[in-house]
């Protein structure tokens, strides 16, 4: 029973070692005029440079869920940096608000490209990122952001989009594009018709894209978001957490950024 309890406390005092390893904090960078305030975290007890992910928040703004994602990125020996695409740390509360600040950045494809590059550029000059590894993932909205990054010919190994809106690109988009992308989708997302999933398809099948399009079943809209249940009847909206394709499109990731980023 002794034996028990020493071993048990020494594991718990190895996770506690762990978890204290994982440092965090806000990053101030610029978009024009706009102060913008990102989360980076990292794992100080790693050594040297380690590959760097970019993270893009949902439509409601920089929020804990993205910053959990960037600490849970760290935890597993990356560098991560989570956007902060709207500036000032701006928060949505109601699916309206959240709607019309996201619509503001989409109207100008140019300057939202531009966000999410500075945002990678904030990554790419911390000490501990490896510039020539490096990956983007984003959730709803900032789904739809990293696929815009990729088309956009940046120098990314890996982009995953979580439940995103589709970006249909052009031939010349999906000939520019460097980075292998997997697309996770809700089978049963209401938010992604069947007629964009063709035609995001098909613009990359018949250009030579490299990708991976998977389909969750049974999910549907921000199928990832623990909170998102909370949210669904609060505002009557059509979201709701799957555990089963939350653990499985992570683990499609792992994967993905194993054979593209290395260990």
């Amino acid at each position: 029973m002794v034996r028990a309890f020493v071993l048990l406390l020494g594991l718990s005092v190895m996770v506690s070692s762990a978890e204290a390893a994982v440092k965090s904090k806000q990053v101030t960078y610029k978009h024009g005029d706009l102060n913008c305030i990102g989360y980076l975290a990292w794992d100080d007890a790693i050594q040297g440079p380690r590959p760097g992910v970019l993270i893009v928040h949902e439509f409601w703004g920089l929020d804990a869920y993205a910053k959990r994602r960037a600490d849970q990125l760290a935890g597993l020996g990356y560098i991560a940096f989570a956007a902060d695409m709207y500036g000032e740390g701006k928060l949505a509360e109601h699916p309206n608000d959240a709607r019309a600040m996201m619509s503001v950045v989409r109207a100008n494809v140019e300057d939202w490209r531009k966000r999410g590059i500075e945002a990678l550029d904030v990554l790419k000059s911390q000490p501990e990122c490896d510039k020539t590894k490096l990956a983007a993932i984003g959730y709803c909205f900032g789904g739809s952001t990293v696929q815009q990054l990729a088309f956009a010919g940046t120098d990314l190994k890996a982009v995953v989009s979580f439940h995103g809106g589709l970006v249909t690109p052009t031939p010349e988009q999906v000939k520019a594009t460097k980075a292998a992308m997997l697309i996770c989708n809700g089978a049963d997302d209401t938010f992604i018709p069947a007629k964009a999933i063709k035609e995001f398809r098909d613009a990359l099948d018949n250009n030579g894209g490299k990708y991976q399009f998977i389909n969750y079943p049974g999910a549907v809209h921000s199928f990832t978001v623990p909170e998102a249940d909370e949210t669904a009847k609060k505002f009557n909206f059509p979201i709701a957490y799957n555990k089963t394709a939350d653990e499985k499109s992570w683990a499609d990731m792992r994967a993905l950024f194993k054979e593209t980023l290395g260990k």
